[in-house]
């Protein structure tokens, strides 16, 4: 039947191209009550669709933040239940002035379709939703579904906790199928098989009870500008190795299979830097899909103190302040990344100043799907099938924080099967999606929960 699902998709392609632009006029921001009425009309476009499709039991699980939307089909007795996970909010949009044509007025330009949230990841979240519809139209699904699409996670899933906790029913199931997350060539066919973690610290440096003047003080005084520099330097070496004792040796050494898979997705060099006007750096024992993908990271998000206003200002600062995120390798405890990052400082930190941190919650692990998974099984299969050729394993640098807390919460393995490319500038300017991409995600989704459908619910579950 997956083949009669998939023409079927493709035949009414032109249709579902014009809801995903309907999908992308609305502006679904997160992290800005201004947008509050984008979100809410978004829940309600999805929520109509999916009740218009045959899905049942549509409805909001409210987690006290933005709510997620489930939906659910039962008609397979004795087949496996997936999840299908993903994500209606999308990122701000500005600087609107970089932007070629409105962010939120879904433009087509050389086979791209340009708005914010194409790439990440309305386009891929709506192949998911018409495929459950187009199947149940013919007859049934092959496995039993429960929809996931989640309001919160360009904010880091503030509400993900409570909504479990509230309504664990609603995500009951033997597996995951998450539409976030893409491809990590635009050339070869991928399978992503794990993210790395994530988590932060918030800091401030404080050398005095107040602000002094330069010329009476200076020279006499630390300046807390001076100390952060010098605080934020001690992380790493001046080749970017990280030089926190303990912090590398935290995560398990990369495994052959690890290097391997690295290695067969190779990164022009010239192309990496020159693509972002950069010059080389990082720990060059390793390659850069290894540092990119693999190896933890520190880095200086942000850091302010003093003045900072028009013209000048001869101030001596008492206080400065630094965020930092810490991507994680496998196996690597955030909460013990943030406990060595914070020891560091304090041990650096120079006589007579204070440090104070900020909660900043205890953040996410790294993920890793295993060899030889269901999951990872059925997902090469179909890629071989859709492209004549085995998919090259990929990990994703950035983090999901989905597939590592249902992992931990609920049980659930997770493979994410998304058809976003890395370089459709999510997150930027000027964000898109491949046309084609929408086209082989209509042409994949279909035999990839057939292919589900042939596993018993107690191989799925066990993974």
């Amino acid at each position: 039947m997956s083949d009669a699902v998939a023409e079927a998709l493709l035949a009414r392609k032109d249709e579902i191209l014009e809801r995903l632009m309907a999908l992308l006029r609305l502006p679904s921001v997160s992290t800005d009550p201004a947008y509050a009425s984008g979100m809410k009309a978004t829940r309600e476009f999805l929520m109509a669709r999916m009740t218009e499709g045959g899905v049942q039991d549509v409805r909001l699980l409210d987690g006290g933040g933005q709510p997620a939307i489930t939906g659910v089909w039962n008609g397979a007795p004795g087949k496996p239940t997936l999840l299908i996970y993903g994500h209606y909010d999308v990122q701000p949009p500005d600087p609107l002035e970089l932007w070629k044509t409105p962010p939120f007025e879904p433009t087509i330009r050389d086979g791209k379709l340009y708005a914010r949230g194409a790439s990440d990841v309305k386009g891929s979240t709506l192949i998911a939703v018409e495929t459950v519809i187009e199947f149940i139209k013919a007859g049934g699904c092959p496995v039993n579904i429960r929809f996931f699409l989640e309001g919160e996670e360009e904010i880091g899933s503030p509400s993900l906790g409570a909504i479990i906790d509230r309504y664990p029913d609603a995500l009951v199931g033997d597996a995951m199928i998450s539409a976030d997350g893409g491809r990590a060539s635009t050339t070869l066919p991928t399978i992503s098989v794990g993210s790395r973690g994530l988590t932060a610290l918030r800091f401030t440096v404080r050398t005095a009870s107040k602000d002094m003047h330069s010329g009476r003080y200076g020279g006499s005084v630390r300046n807390a500008n001076h100390e952060l520099a010098r605080l934020i330097a001690s992380l790493h070496d001046e080749d970017g190795r990280i030089i926190v004792p303990g912090y590398m040796e935290a995560m398990a050494p990369i495994t052959a299979r690890e290097a391997e898979d690295a290695a067969a997705l190779p990164v022009d060099e010239a192309e990496f830097y020159d693509g972002v006007g950069a010059a080389p750096y990082g720990d060059a024992r390793f390659s850069i899909r290894e540092r990119i993908t693999l190896l933890p990271t520190i880095e200086v998000n942000g850091m302010w103190g003093g003045y900072i206003g028009t013209g000048s200002k001869t101030v001596l600062p008492c206080e400065a302040h630094a965020k930092l995120t810490m991507r994680l390798g496998p196996d690597m405890d955030p909460v013990r990344a943030q406990a060595l990052v914070r020891d560091h400082l304090l041990a650096k930190a120079a006589k007579g100043t204070t440090l104070s941190f900020e909660e900043s919650g205890n953040g996410t692990p790294a993920f890793t799907l295993r060899e030889g998974h269901p999951l990872l099984a059925a997902a090469e299969t179909v890629i071989r099938r859709t492209r004549n050729r085995a998919p090259v394993r990929a990990r994703a640098g950035g983090t999901i924080p989905i597939t590592a807390i249902f992992k931990e919460r609920l049980g659930l393995d997770t493979i994410t099967f998304g058809f976003a490319m890395p370089d459709e500038d999510v997150h930027a300017p000027n964000e898109f999606f491949r046309l084609s991409s929408l086209e082989e995600g209509l042409r994949a989704w279909p035999l990839l929960l057939s292919e589900l459908g042939t596993v018993t619910p107690e191989t799925l579950a066990r993974g």
